[in-house]
């Protein structure tokens, strides 16, 4: 039998991650520019010293978590206690570089994982032994892994892809994360681990040792770390770094070697932050968030409480930016600003927002973490997530329940490194319009050609859309990533000129940006000609969007051409199905909007695409239609208007 949690979106191939940022470099270096391997040995806290949970003999702590949280995480152990622990075949494991099929290993590999915490946890809260067999057999299941990691990968090695080199290990986003897991339980039942068997305990520091602390402290080729000049770094960075720093913390016994370690993984997140822009903005999409500025927070803060309080970075400007980030993207109920490889209804991490929001004294954090927190029912069913996750959830559950749950639905964003802004109609009220948009460029982290992209949702439901991405493949990562229509500006609210879309690469960006709110209107135009390759024969596409507030949005573009010579229309995706009200307007069903056009200008066209992916069917159901709106007869130079209203 399979036990069923929630998964996190996996993180894709280098391949695609590392794309140079056109944002530039700023070497910061907050943590690594003040401290060293000597000032962290002198305040650095010992691995018997430092207990940032209770450990199973702690009863008190344990007791005194909510009932109804209690049962839940009990009932999810009695459910894993029935787990089988299934094999993982090479032939599975060979599946990613024979077909690119990556979900079916990582299925196998994640249920052991989650199967792993959930008894753990109900033992941690029923304190009665009968889960610690299943316990053990999970232990040593992981321990006898030949790699912690997945699949995908696997270029680490020296070795390449295929099968892992037991000879090499390396470390991923989910060796790190297994070594963490596996270090925790380490910590929390060492005791009846060791009542059961004393080489349990053992095991697991010699496979934490030989997987991860030894390869981490002494290589440097790894490119999450960051230390290749030539190569930027994304979500893995402080996703890894935050495990790699819970191992060290647990688990490392030396203390040169542990001062020498958590300096080096300063050094590297360092080149986190320093690669980060001013504004805050992730532009990685929001679903990245938990783990690009979370994992930032779990590694802050991991230093922070393991330092005694004297290594905080959480007064800085850019740390809190980062760490509001996921509040400004938020729409209304689960809905978020899905650029970028990211779906537009997500859950997020509301402990580890909670917790941010304390350190960095923001109570409107604070209350959007109580507000996601009471999106979910954490009493009918335990949450999922990784075993450091669903430990900060237990010991915050009971600040989320007493915190205020609303939302601050902001008025008005600009993040204007990232060229992303968003408006709604009225300050913490979804109803109404609400508009936003993007400039940027197309070699962003996880990117798609969306250069000038915008979406609306009335009344907090989702209307004009930005469709999201696929469950990921080998293609997600390759060269042939663009063939996939989710990643194409064809399928996103932007004109295809002359047939041709845009282009992938540093150089496909906007130009000439601006911003404007007040409390009646808000515009952001930009010029779109360099996202387009040469062939769109496009001297210029200055676009310009306009909300008035509890009125409508306008499109309004103006397009110069060095020549004809093809079709000119614009895409519009939509979640609920258009409909030709009438000659120049189309009602789109479910959210009430009406988009008018011209109609001598414009030839309206309706498709209709059936979503067969489960990642995309999580937002949108079984379909989304495209709306496309095709120049009747195209000038050299000229301009149209769309106006969004009830």
């Amino acid at each position: 039998m399979r036990i069923m949690y929630y998964r996190i979106i996996l993180t894709g191939l280098v391949s695609c991650i590392l794309a140079t940022s056109a944002l530039g470099y700023e070497a910061r270096n907050l943590l690594s520019g003040y401290w060293d391997p000597e000032k962290i040995s002198e305040i650095i806290l010992s691995p018997g010293e430092w207990s940032p949970y209770p450990s199973i003999g702690e009863r008190e702590a344990w007791e005194g978590l909510p009932g109804d949280l209690k049962g839940a995480f009990i009932r999810a152990g009695e459910e894993a206690l029935e787990f089988e622990w299934p094999n993982l075949p090479a032939t599975v494991f060979m599946e990613f570089h024979l077909n690119g099929n990556r979900e079916n290993f990582q299925g196998l590999q994640n249920d052991r994982r989650h199967a792993l915490s959930a008894l753990v946890l109900a033992e941690l809260i029923e304190n009665r032994g009968r889960f610690i067999p299943g316990i053990i057999n999970g232990i040593w299941a992981t321990c006898e892994e030949t790699y912690w990691g997945v699949p995908a990968h696997l270029s680490l090695q020296a070795a390449g892809t295929g099968l892992p080199d037991s000879g090499e290990p390396t470390v991923d986003l989910f060796a790190a994360e297994t070594g963490a897991q596996l270090a925790w339980i380490n910590f929390l039942l060492r005791p009846r681990l060791e009542e059961y068997h004393p080489l349990v305990s053992r095991r697991i520091d010699h496979e934490i040792e030989r997987r991860i602390l030894t390869p981490c402290l002494e290589r440097t080729d790894f490119w999450w770390m960051g230390f290749e000049a030539d190569r930027t770094v994304n979500n893995w960075n402080p996703w890894i770094n935050s495990n790699w720093i819970t191992c060290i913390l647990l688990s490392e016994k030396d203390p040169g070697r542990r001062s020498r370690a958590l300096f080096k993984a300063m050094e590297s997140i360092d080149k986190f932050i320093n690669g980060y822009p001013d504004d805050g903005g992730c532009d990685e999409g929001p679903s990245y968030w938990g783990h690009a500025g979370g994992s930032l927070f779990d590694c802050l803060d991991l230093l922070y409480l393991a330092g005694g309080g004297k290594i905080d970075l959480f007064g800085h400007p850019l740390i809190r930016n980062i760490a509001e980030y996921i509040m400004k993207v938020h729409i209304a109920d689960s809905w978020f600003i899905n650029f970028a490889d990211a779906s537009a209804k997500m859950t997020s991490y509301p402990a580890i927002i909670y917790r941010y929001g304390e350190r960095i004294n923001s109570p409107d954090l604070m209350s959007f973490a109580a507000f996601l927190a009471g999106e979910s029912d954490y009493s009918g069913q335990a949450p999922g997530g990784y075993l450091s996750r669903r430990l900060s959830l237990l010991f915050t559950v009971r600040e989320l329940r007493s915190t205020s749950l609303s939302p601050p639905l902001l008025r008005d964003i600009w993040l204007p490194d990232l060229q992303v802004f968003a408006a709604r109609d009225t300050a913490g009220e979804a109803r109404g319009f609400y508009l936003a948009g993007k400039g940027g460029h197309n070699a962003e982290s996880h990117n798609h050609n969306d250069v000038g992209n915008f979406i609306i949702y009335l009344d907090g439901q989702p209307a004009i859309i930005d469709a999201g991405v696929e469950t990921y493949t080998k293609k997600t990562f390759s060269d042939r990533r663009y063939e996939i229509w989710t990643m194409q500006s064809g399928y996103h609210s932007l004109p295809t000129v002359n047939g041709v879309m845009q282009r992938n690469g540093v150089e496909f960006k906007a130009s000439g940006v601006s911003y404007a709110a007040d409390d009646n209107r808000v515009s952001f135009a930009l010029e779109l000609a360099e996202a387009y390759p040469d062939e769109a024969a496009l001297k210029s596409l200055r676009r310009n969007l306009v909300l008035e507030r509890g009125n409508r949005v306008t499109l309004a573009d103006r397009f110069e051409l060095s020549e004809i010579k093809g079709p000119y229309t614009l895409s519009l995706l939509t979640a609920g199905e258009p409909r030709l009200e009438s000659p120049g307007t189309i009602l789109v069903a479910g959210s009430g909007l009406r988009v008018s056009f011209s109609a001598e200008q414009f030839s309206p066209s309706i498709e209709r695409i059936e979503i067969e992916d489960s990642r995309l069917r999580s937002s949108w159901g079984n379909q989304v239609f495209r709306i496309v709106l095709a120049l009747s007869d195209t000038p050299e130079k000229g301009g149209y208007r769309v106006d969004f209203s009830r």
